[in-house]
C-alpha cells in the first residue's frame, strides 16, 4: 500500500527554538515527540534565507539561480500573487506535487503557499486553503482564501491551518494522500512582536525570561526590526507563537494515531528557513540588513523524519544537508521517479534514513541570496558579495557562532582562493543564465538588489 505523506514547514524557524535541539525554555512537546519517533537532523540548512525561494527549493529540489525565484514574493513583486497576471513560479518545472498527483495522490495544500498564484489551486492540488500573500500582520483577523473566496479569518489563523489539516486526513483517510502544511507561525515579524502574542500560551510565557534568546547590541547592518532586539515582548511573543504551531503538530499527530494511519504515513517536519531572534544584534531574515547577512541562525533548519517500520526511530544524524536535497530524497524514500528537467545540486540521504547505508560524502551546502553567494563546509564559512563585497571567513571549528570575520587575515589567502574556485564551480554548473543574478539574470521576485549593482535602502 502506498504510504501518505505529511510535509509539515513553518514559517521562520531555526532549530535552537525547539526542545529536540536543546531549547530547555520554549514548550515543543508534539515536535520533540516527532523526533523521539523518527531521524532528526543537526545540520540542515535551506538555500535562501527568506521565504519564497526555500519552499521553491524543496518542492524542485533546485537553486533559486535554476527556478527564479531569487526573493519572498510581495504584492510588488513581477508576478503579484493576487493579481491578474499571478501564476505559479515553479509551474515549469519537476515538482513534488505533480510527481505524487501521478501516481494517484490526493494532495492537498494548507496554509502558507508564497508560490504565486494564490487564489486556485496548482500542481495537482485540489484541496486548497491559503493565505493570499506570504506575510502575517497579525494572527487574528487576517485574510485566507477557502473555496476560490477570500474572508477573513478572525480566529487564531494556525488553528485554522491546523484545522484544515484535520479535515484533509479524514477525508482522504483510505486512499494514498499528500498533505502540505503551511504554518504561519511562528514568523517572528508580525505586528503582534510589539504588543504580544496572543494564544493559549500567552499566560504562561508572560514572566519568563527565555535566557535561550540572546542580548546583544543592535548590529551597525541592521535596517528593520532593531527594536525587537532585547525586547522581552518580541520574545515572550516568538515563544507563544512556537509553541502555537507545536500545539497544530500534536493535533496533526493525534488525527494520524486516531486514523490508525502512523505506520503507513510519512511526517515530515521542517522550516522554510531560520531567524535570527536577536544573535547577531539582528531579529529577522537577511533581508532586514544591509548589507545581506548570511549567518547560520539564518540558514540553519530543523529536519524531522518519522515514518514508523521504515526509519529506524531515535536516531540523529549529522551530515550536512541543504533543502535541495528534500527532492531526491522524498521521491526515492516513496520509491518514485526523482529526475528532474534540470540538473539536480542535491543528493538522496533516503538509503541514510532507513539505516541502510552510513555513506554520505557530502560536506559542503551552497546558498545564495540575489548578489550574495556562500558556501559551507565542517569548517569553513566563506561568502562573496557581488560586486564589491563586503566578504565574510568564519572558521566554524574554533568559531561556530560566526563572531569574527576573518577575511582580512593575510594567512587566509589560499584558504579564500579554494572556497572562492569551488564556489562559483558550483554556480557555473547549476545556475541558469536566465536566472544568474550574477550574471545580469533575472528574479521572479521583485529584487533587494538592483540590476544596476546597488543595494535598494527601502
Amino acid at each position: 500500500m502506498k504510504p501518505n505523506i505529511i510535509f509539515m514547514i513553518s514559517d521562520n524557524q531555526s532549530p535552537w527554538t525547539l526542545g529536540c535541539y536543546g531549547n530547555k525554555e520554549i514548550k515543543t512537546p508534539h515536535i520533540d515527540r516527532l523526533a523521539r519517533e523518527g531521524v532528526i537532523f543537526n545540520e540542515a540548512f535551506c538555500p535562501n534565507p527568506v521565504c519564497s525561494p526555500n519552499r521553491a527549493s524543496c518542492l524542485t529540489g533546485l537553486m533559486p539561480s535554476q527556478h527564479g525565484v531569487h526573493n519572498w514574493l510581495g504584492a510588488e513583486s513581477p508576478n503579484s500573487q493576487m493579481g491578474p497576471d499571478a501564476y505559479c513560479t515553479i509551474e515549469e518545472f519537476d515538482n513534488i506535487p505533480e510527481k505524487l498527483n501521478a501516481e494517484d495522490y490526493k494532495c492537498g495544500m494548507v496554509g502558507k503557499w508564497h508560490l504565486g498564484k494564490s487564489m486556485s489551486p496548482q500542481l495537482g492540488f485540489d484541496y486548497w486553503f491559503a493565505k493570499p500573500e506570504g506575510h502575517t500582520k497579525s494572527f487574528y483577523n487576517s485574510e485566507a482564501i477557502w473555496k476560490g473566496d477570500v474572508y477573513k479569518e478572525k480566529g487564531y489563523y494556525t488553528d485554522a491551518i491546523t484545522n484544515h489539516a484535520v479535515e484533509f486526513i479524514e477525508q482522504n483517510k483510505d486512499e494514498p494522500f499528500f498533505l502540505y502544511v503551511g504554518f504561519n507561525g511562528p514568523y517572528g515579524l508580525d505586528g503582534d512582536m510589539r504588543v504580544g502574542h496572543k494564544n493559549k500560551h500567552t499566560k504562561y510565557y508572560e514572566d519568563k525570561e527565555l535566557n535561550c534568546f540572546p542580548r546583544e547590541e543592535v548590529h551597525p547592518w541592521v535596517k528593520k526590526n532593531g527594536d525587537c532586539v532585547n525586547n522581552k515582548t518580541a520574545m515572550r511573543s516568538y515563544s507563544c507563537a512556537i509553541s502555537g504551531v507545536d500545539d497544530g503538530v500534536g493535533e496533526i499527530l493525534d488525527t494520524v494515531d486516531k486514523l490508525n494511519l502512523s505506520d503507513n504515513t510519512l511526517i515530515i517536519y521542517t522550516a522554510d528557513h531560520g531567524l535570527c531572534a536577536g544573535h547577531h544584534g539582528y531579529w529577522g531574515m537577511s533581508d532586514h540588513g544591509r548589507p545581506l547577512a548570511m549567518y547560520d541562525q539564518n540558514l540553519r533548519v530543523p529536519l524531522i523524519y518519522r515514518h514508523p517500520n521504515v526509519i529506524p526511530a531515535g536516531k540523529r544524524l549529522d551530515i550536512q544537508t541543504c533543502h535541495y536535497d528534500m527532492y531526491p530524497s522524498i521521491l526515492e524514500l516513496l520509491n518514485i521517479d526523482m529526475t528532474s528537467n534540470l540538473p539536480l545540486p542535491g543528493k538522496s540521504y533516503a538509503a541514510l534514513l532507513k539505516g541502510n547505508s552510513s555513506e554520505w560524502g557530502v560536506d559542503t551546502t551552497f546558498h545564495e541570496y540575489e548578489n550574495t553567494r556562500t558556501i559551507r563546509t565542517k569548517c569553513w564559512k566563506f561568502t562573496q558579495r557581488f560586486p564589491e563585497g563586503p566578504d565574510d571567513l568564519y572558521n566554524l571549528k574554533t568559531d561556530p557562532e560566526e563572531l569574527k570575520n576573518i577575511i582580512n587575515d593575510d594567512s587566509m589567502g589560499s584558504t579564500i582562493k579554494d572556497l572562492s574556485s569551488k564556489l562559483n564551480d558550483f554556480f557555473n554548473q547549476y545556475a541558469e543564465n536566465e536566472f544568474n543574478i550574477w550574471e545580469g539574470g533575472r528574479s521572479k521576485a521583485a529584487r533587494i538588489y538592483q540590476p544596476e549593482n546597488k543595494l535598494m535602502n527601502s
